[in-house]
């Protein structure tokens, strides 16, 4: 792949490993000093961009080094934010510490200031989203946990849709990272260092967030990812931490629709 000029000149003779964690088609190249992303053309990315340039000073997210685009590709290069992952064993293994911290990165997107926001990713832009993707045969129903279709479940994803689309919860906007999952919280001996994956991320619903970290908590306690079992680490530590009473009808509301994406 033939990089811009901008970009080959920045890296050039540098050594990278390229990440495999995610569900991201993009393919990433992890450098010392930066993160080089590349994916296949379009708004969204963008709009990302545009975000991460508007959350300097805000929040510790990657800095844009550079975006370039041609015919087919966007690149965006961006400054490397360096720690480990929430579900790291150093912090699975210190339950305490690593909701304590969850709350604090929640509690962090909560207070930043949406007044002038460049993008919106509510719950109508979530559903008119899912709904293509549906329509378009893009839902993998394999990824689905295994209780959403089937016997018990929804008869398939525009089945699921239209309870979406039936059964909104009332709305509370804050700003949302979008993904709020376990990988894409970077921490240190100091505490949160960063956060990374900033696609669908803007002013969007408080539970979202929550709703997202609670079942990646969930999943890599349980040893969905990872295929460690962490028993001491409970999902009801997280809301303990926030202080806050789990609503759990919201909750699950954002975890189906999280399914169709």
């Amino acid at each position: 792949m033939n990089l811009p000029k901008n970009i080959s000149d920045l890296i050039q003779g540098k050594e990278y490993t390229s990440d495999g964690i995610g569900m991201s088609k993009a393919k990433v190249m992890i450098f010392d000093d930066f993160v080089l992303k590349i994916e296949k053309i379009s708004k969204q990315n963008d709009e990302t961009v545009e975000v991460m340039r508007w959350l300097e000073g805000k929040l510790p997210v990657p800095k844009v080094i550079c975006y370039e685009k041609d015919d087919e590709y966007q690149y965006l290069l961006m400054s490397r934010i360096k720690g480990k992952m929430g579900c790291d064993e150093e912090y699975m293994t210190n339950p305490q510490e690593l909701t304590k911290r969850l709350a604090e990165s929640i509690r962090m997107f909560w207070n930043v200031d949406v007044s002038d926001c460049p993008r919106t990713w509510d719950l109508d832009a979530n559903l008119k989203e899912a709904r293509y993707r549906v329509e378009n045969g893009l839902v993998d129903v394999d990824k689905a946990e295994p209780s959403t279709f089937g016997e018990g479940g929804f008869k398939d994803p525009m089945d699921l849709l239209l309870w979406l689309e039936n059964n909104r919860p009332s709305y509370e906007p804050v700003f949302s990272h979008g993904d709020f999952c376990l990988p894409n919280i970077l921490m240190n001996d100091d505490g949160i260092s960063g956060f990374i994956d900033l696609g669908n991320s803007g002013i969007g619903d408080k539970w979202e967030d929550i709703a997202i970290c609670y079942r990646s908590l969930r999943w890599n306690a349980e040893g969905t990812y990872g295929g460690k079992v962490y028993p001491d680490v409970k999902s009801q530590m997280l809301f303990d931490a926030l202080g806050i009473e789990p609503d759990m009808e919201k909750i699950r509301y954002f975890i189906l629709l999280d399914e169709l994406f």
